[in-house]
């Protein structure tokens, strides 16, 4: 081969690399803006500021538990426990503040507390799934999906296979959490983009998330490197227990009752949204931007799904898993045409 058809095959890989760059990069902001525009078309009120608000608040739940499995997913795990957690969390929360009442009052020290227990609790659940993965040498996918198992059935045991509510003056003080806005933004909207910058400064700009980068793409790499690995990737665990709490805190107040069908399918709508936002399931790659506007997107198509007839508002789920699907295989044509 001559040297014309070499430079020929090296600009044809550059434009190829160059595609799948901004594939990654854009794929998710241009699908956010063609869901935007067809939203509008099926219906006027989508664009109403209470939608669009409403759109945003619900995105908040899953959009700062998905920046948690942005670091699991990145550090070559994953986390199926998520919903779970965040039932069992939701259930410890209330029992306690409501135990609280007739000493502390029904107001924010009760609260304080009970926010204290949610962090805790998160913290505590990350650090066991972690733990168990990384010292007892098994897959993430065995390990949460136990986990996923022993907080849905506390939960449902807590509860008796009923509800636990919030004791109503609690609820009350409580209930700004979640209804109340600063500036006109809806405070767990504020709470997702703090939680967002602080997720995509830590990931981008420490040490930690570039041994998350590095673990994802090669973990033997990453020991021979000194990179303690069972150590970060415990850490990135921790992170999402963290997230989940957080996530909890903001949720409690809306409902003001945790049941065993709390939190169900938020593994797989956080998951969702970190693979649709860019990043790469297998490992090594993250992205907390694309992972927000995933967040956005899968809330957008559920509240498009209310907004028509044309779709049942059932098949969410339905939606949610293709949307997976065709998210990795995306991902698995762009790895094999650079290898």
């Amino acid at each position: 081969m001559n040297d014309p058809e070499l430079a020929v095959t090296a600009n044809s890989r550059a434009r190829s690399r160059l595609l799948d760059l901004d594939l990654k990069l854009y794929g998710p902001l241009l699908a956010l803006v063609a869901l935007f525009i067809l939203g509008a078309i099926i219906n006027p009120a989508f664009l109403s500021p209470a939608n669009l608000a409403n759109i945003l608040t619900r995105s908040a739940f899953i959009g700062i538990i998905a920046v948690g499995a942005t670091f699991v997913i990145t550090s070559g795990g994953l986390d199926l426990s998520v919903g779970s957690m965040a039932a069992f969390i939701a259930g410890v929360m209330i029992i306690v503040m409501n135990a609280l009442v007739g000493t502390l009052g029904a107001g924010w020290a009760t609260i304080f507390v009970g926010i204290a227990v949610s962090v805790a609790l998160g913290v505590s659940a990350g650090l066991i799934n972690g733990l168990v993965t990384t010292r007892g040498k098994i897959e993430a996918f065995i390990v949460t999906l136990g986990t996923m198992g022993i907080y849905r059935s506390l939960v449902t045991y807590l509860a008796d296979g009923g509800t636990l509510s919030l004791n109503f003056s609690v609820r009350s003080v409580y209930r700004p959490v979640y209804y109340d806005s600063v500036l006109g933004i809806p405070i767990p909207v504020l709470v997702f983009a703090v939680v967002a910058v602080i997720g995509y400064v830590i990931l981008n700009r420490t040490r930690f998330g570039r041994h998350c980068f590095a673990i994802g793409s090669n973990e033997n790499v990453a020991r021979y490197s000194a990179i303690h690995v069972d150590n970060l990737k415990t850490l990135a665990y921790v992170v999402q227990g963290l997230c989940v709490s957080i996530a909890t805190i903001i949720y409690v107040p809306r409902l003001g009752s945790a049941s065993s069908s709390t939190g169900v399918l938020w593994e797989l709508e956080a998951i969702a949204a970190v693979i649709i936002g860019g990043t790469v399931l297998k490992g090594g790659y993250g992205r907390i931007g694309g992972t927000v506007i995933g967040a956005i997107i899968l809330t957008m198509i559920g509240n498009i799904l209310n907004l028509t007839d044309a779709i049942s508002n059932y098949l969410n789920g339905t939606v949610q898993g293709v949307i997976i699907i065709v998210a990795v295989l995306l991902q698995r044509g762009s790895w094999r045409r650079n290898r």
